[in-house]
């Protein structure tokens, strides 16, 4: 006979949906006032790209930086509004214009910053009397910007010095293996992909690949589903713990200083937002009485480490060049939405080793772990058992999309998450998606570091 689900359940199950409605609709909305950080990953890539011309070998310079890395760079800085410039970014473009008219526009305000407003004045005063002898009273005075590079670069070059002493070689150097490190691998890891896409579709053509494995589900009803991920992921992890962690967590912390400060507080609300979800799924799985499985119900599948990194790897290169190609068609056709993850932003401005230590703990070890157990150890296998494979891979990969609350980020967490889902059931285990989770957000970081200098 099969057991009635108790009516709490039912009326706590539809509380939850029409909550995690109300919390994703003004969480999805409340993304598009965030700001993107493409526009200032696009200017930091075309400031490399100054710097490190100089000392890229010529068979990398046209593919890394283009014909003109300077007219890039203008287009960048262009593409904003010039009230929305700062002083530096005003003396960049400034360096670059050959309009006498748009550079007494730009360097019409003074600079509070001393050494800009030094700048300021030797350029414009470089348009009124462009000759040799002031050449090098304005060499002299770029010295005060030495520190920064390439506004040192540009403005060296914009007043006719000898391109010679106009960059400083171990930071083009520097530079330059950093524009490889965030240009040249991704290229390729991309290029594998595409080929062990081709490989894999072949495979499939000509029926010669293996049955998917068994995957276990835990015998959860629909409703418990429910109140496993709208009850507790949702409305009690993203909507009430962190009204209660965050005024805590800045009693326990309030004489850290920032910006370690701020990224003890993600940490500390991405572990106040794991706990009634995990404590809930406790609970349901005790109320089962489950009988002994081999591998376990969940199938973590730690005892084949290596394996299951190299699928892991084989399936983060397999899903980069899809997710590339859906972030580029919804720029294409709708624009940059905005809303990017705040994360992003602080891993992408922030400087202090310890701040950046624990973002790192928290979305390269933590969030795979917890959010591969939820939505690929529990939720995937038991739509899987109740709805069939393709089914329970879309339904999966949107609720994880849109777990994540930013609009712009949908499309592309949308194929990362049936990504994750073919692995899980091509494997039959958990831990190469937590590997491919972690990986996927490592080298995301990784390359917001190599792009934040």
């Amino acid at each position: 006979m099969r057991k009635t689900t108790p009516g709490w359940k039912v009326l706590l199950a539809i509380f939850s949906i029409l909550l995690t409605v109300l919390v994703w609709q003004r969480g999805l909305q409340e993304s598009f006032d965030r700001p993107s950080v493409s526009p200032k990953l696009a200017l930091n890539q075309r400031e490399m790209a100054l710097l490190a011309e100089p000392s890229l070998p010529s068979i990398l310079r046209q593919l890394l930086v283009g014909e003109d890395p300077k007219i890039e760079l203008k287009k960048t800085l262009s593409s904003v509004d010039v009230n929305d410039l700062d002083a530096r970014e005003k003396l960049l473009l400034a360096s670059i214009e050959s309009s006498d008219t748009e550079l007494r526009y730009l360097l019409n305000d003074n600079f509070s910053e001393p050494s800009l407003e030094k700048i300021r004045v030797n350029l414009l005063d470089s348009l009124q009397k462009q000759n040799n002898s002031k050449v090098n009273d304005f060499l002299e005075n770029l010295q005060v910007v030495k520190a920064d590079p390439l506004l040192y670069r540009l403005t060296c070059l914009s007043i006719g010095g000898p391109p010679e002493i106009c960059y400083e070689a171990s930071t083009s150097r520097q530079m330059a293996v950093r524009l490889i490190l965030s240009q040249l691998l991704p290229l390729l890891a991309t290029l594998l992909g595409i080929f062990l896409l081709i490989w894999q579709g072949w495979i499939f053509v000509r029926k010669t690949s293996l049955p998917w494995p068994d995957v276990y589900s835990l015998p959860l009803s629909t409703i418990d589903l429910v109140l496993l991920v709208a009850g507790g992921f949702v409305v009690l992890g993203e909507l009430i713990t962190p009204l209660l962690t965050l005024p805590l967590s800045e009693v326990f912390i309030k004489e850290v200083p920032s910006p370690l400060k701020e990224s003890l507080k993600v940490l500390i609300g991405y572990i106040a937002m794991t706990v009634p979800p995990l404590l809930i799924l406790n609970q349901q799985v005790k109320s089962l009485n489950l009988e002994v499985v081999e591998g376990g119900w969940i199938q973590w599948g730690f005892g084949s480490f290596w394996k299951s990194f190299l699928e892991a790897l084989k399936g983060w290169l397999m899903v980069m060049p899809l997710v590339l190609l859906v972030s580029w068609l919804t720029t294409f056709f709708f624009g940059d939405p905005g809303g990017s993850n705040p994360l992003l932003e602080m891993v992408l401005s922030s400087r202090n080793f310890w701040a950046l230590s624990v973002l790192f703990v928290t979305t390269v070890f933590m969030a795979p772990l917890f959010e591969e157990l939820v939505f690929r150890g529990v939720l995937l296998p038991v739509l899987l058992n109740k709805q069939g494979p393709i089914l329970a891979i879309v339904v999966s990969a949107l609720v994880f999309a849109l777990a994540h609350l930013s609009v712009g980020e949908m499309p592309p967490l949308f194929v990362l998450g049936m990504g994750l889902a073919i692995l899980r059931l091509s494997s039959a285990r958990l831990l190469p998606c937590v590997l491919m989770h972690s990986l996927w957000n490592g080298v995301t970081f990784v390359n917001l570091l190599i792009l934040s200098g």
